[in-house]
């Protein structure tokens, strides 16, 4: 009877070990959706800052995000077919194993859009770091400016959600913007749009909708990976009197950290 129970109990533990130690079905690794990245480029992105890259004019296939069959092909095809003259790419892991963090969290962080407010980033022109964001409210909608407040945490992600925002601008001044929540394929997609011209001193800079921010969300096996792509469609005229590579990538920068930190504090 000793001996059955010796027996029985080697058995269950050795049930037990696969469930403890194989990774979670369907759960991809980072260099399964970036096979053969360079290596540089991947210590970039397990760094604080990310990887980030600018170009300007550049095919879609020269991207890290292209081609490799891992990164939605749509996500980058969005941006795109705005035909935009600067991007910025950019990939960046929040470490986290063993389920540390979920969609849920992605969802929830991107929830608090006041978080956005006082970011700072270095502006070259004051040499000093300055708030990027010095008002950001979520609004009712399009025509209407009613300002809404931050719903409190969620219990599950819907499948697709719409949000706007009125963002004060150090550069532009007020800027309107579109967000839209999108369950997607293996992870969550957050596409930000200008719903109205963002403008400097009056001037039209970009036009509605020629701003694009798209940005993949999905749970690996070292964390989550935030894939993040944004372009901008701008005269020459406006290129030719505004640095816009780091433009965009100031704001993208920003955007980044406010979600990488919402999806940290969750916790």
């Amino acid at each position: 009877m000793r001996f059955k129970c010796i027996v029985i109990f080697y058995l269950f533990t050795l049930l037990q070990l696969p469930a403890q130690t194989a990774p979670v079905p369907g759960r991809r690794s980072f260099n399964d959706i970036f096979p053969g990245i360079a290596p540089a480029v991947r210590n970039s992105a397990f760094s604080n800052e990310g990887y980030a890259k600018s170009a300007e004019n550049i095919p879609a296939s020269s991207l890290v995000g292209s081609g490799r069959g891992g990164i939605p092909p749509q996500i980058i095809e969005s941006v795109f077919e705005k035909k935009p003259g600067f991007l910025v790419e950019s990939i960046k892991v929040i470490p986290g194993t063993d389920g540390k963090y979920s969609l849920l969290d992605v969802y929830n962080a991107l929830g608090k859009i006041r978080g956005l407010k006082g970011r700072l980033y270095h502006s070259h022109t004051r040499n000093e770091d300055v708030p990027l964001f010095e008002e950001v409210t979520r609004i009712e909608s399009p025509r209407k400016n009613t300002p809404v407040a931050d719903p409190p945490l969620a219990s599950r992600v819907p499948a697709s959600e719409t949000i706007y925002m009125r963002l004060k601008d150090a550069n532009f001044g007020n800027s309107f913007y579109r967000g839209d929540i999108t369950l997607f394929q293996r992870g969550l997609r957050y596409s930000l749009t200008n719903n109205k011209n963002i403008s400097y001193y009056f001037i039209p800079v970009i036009k509605e909708e020629r701003f694009t921010v798209q940005l993949y969300f999905e749970v690996i096996s070292e964390g989550i990976l935030i894939y993040s792509l944004a372009g901008a469609d701008v005269s020459d005229f406006v290129s030719s009197k505004i640095d816009m590579p780091s433009a965009i990538n100031k704001r993208l920068a920003v955007i980044i950290s406010w979600v990488a930190e919402g999806i940290t504090n969750t916790k």
